[in-house]
């Protein structure tokens, strides 16, 4: 598959001719801002749903975030999906879909629509709990009654062989300004993606992106902070004011992010006031964060005076 060529640009909107064989090609639409910066992913999709005696059209547009993630669906004006019955979706048939679009680990990847179907109808195959170990009852959770070949249809389009070319695309833009956006982004796969590219394999930080990391170490969202603070090199934690910082963050962090703070000190030569301050919360830590305060301690090869009499007193005790 390939982009063919850029087909159309104007100040909102640039468009591309994705050709994936001989037979399929499509536009595919990245929405800009007033300045020029890329927004989302989008497509309005004509695609024929085919039973086994019919194909029916199915109009729908598909809406990305900039890396390839499905987002969502809306319907061109005066357009509706319709059942194999010719019965029109309902208000939940509509919502369950968005469901099922947005799931990206269904059944649906490691499937075929005849492992799905039997044949001449739209109902589940009784063969598919042979194939894929899983129960009838939970297949009929991942599709909509009568519906069974738009699901897996429209899914295979939102997971598609498009998205590579979106992260393509979006590769072209890609500036410091960008960077900065994503890192800030509550989108967590644009803070993932941007870190890749602003901390270096060795854990060194570009200089300019110091910021955005400790924002995001010092963020609500466990997961990219504590993912931040791994990545990161210890040689960041390195002077006086970038630990102290660490350890006012370890203050108002959640339980999960303490600990994960207490292992990164464990790595580093800790500055005499930070040590002090460790050695004091002894008394305040329960089992597993005194063990850890306990052993990054040890691991100093300078303590102070008053840090190694708390420490001597606690082990004592």
């Amino acid at each position: 598959m390939s982009v063919k060529t850029e087909i159309k640009f104007n100040k909102e909107i640039r468009e591309f001719n994705i050709i994936e064989n001989d037979t399929l090609q499509y536009t595919l639409k990245l929405k800009l801002d007033d300045s020029g910066r890329p927004q989302y992913f989008f497509r309005n999709i004509f695609t024929p749903v085919c039973y086994t005696n019919e194909c029916k059209p199915v109009h729908i547009n598909f809406y990305w975030d900039l890396l390839g993630n499905y987002i969502r669906y809306d319907l061109p004006e005066g357009k509706v999906l319709t059942k194999v019955d010719h019965e029109e979706f309902k208000a939940e048939d509509y919502e369950k879909l968005q469901d099922i679009l947005a799931k990206q680990n269904s059944i649906f990847a490691d499937l075929k629509m005849e492992d799905l179907i039997t044949k001449g109808t739209d109902e589940l195959s009784d063969s598919v709990d042979a194939k894929t170990g899983a129960t009838l009852k939970t297949i009929k959770n991942e599709v909509i009654d009568g519906a069974v070949y738009t699901c897996f249809t429209l899914w295979k389009i939102a997971y598609g062989k498009a998205v590579a070319e979106m992260l393509k695309i979006t590769e072209s833009y890609k500036n410091d300004e960008m960077l900065h956006a994503f890192l800030a982004d509550k989108n967590y796969h644009y803070q993932y993606w941007a870190m890749e590219n602003v901390i270096q394999k060795d854990g060194r930080v570009l200089k300019s992106f110091e910021p955005d990391i400790e924002k995001i170490i010092a963020g609500k969202n466990l997961f990219t902070a504590r993912t931040a603070l791994q990545k990161t090199g210890s040689d960041f934690f390195s002077k006086p004011l970038k630990q102290n910082w660490l350890w006012e963050t370890f203050q108002s962090a959640t339980y999960p992010m303490q600990i994960a703070i207490l292992k990164k000190l464990s790595t580093i030569p800790l500055n005499q006031t930070l040590t002090e301050k460790i050695a004091n919360g002894l008394v305040v830590s329960n089992d597993e964060q005194r063990k850890l305060k306990l052993d990054l301690l040890k691991k100093q090869t300078k303590l102070s005076d008053k840090s190694r009499k708390i420490l001597a007193g606690t082990i004592d005790d």
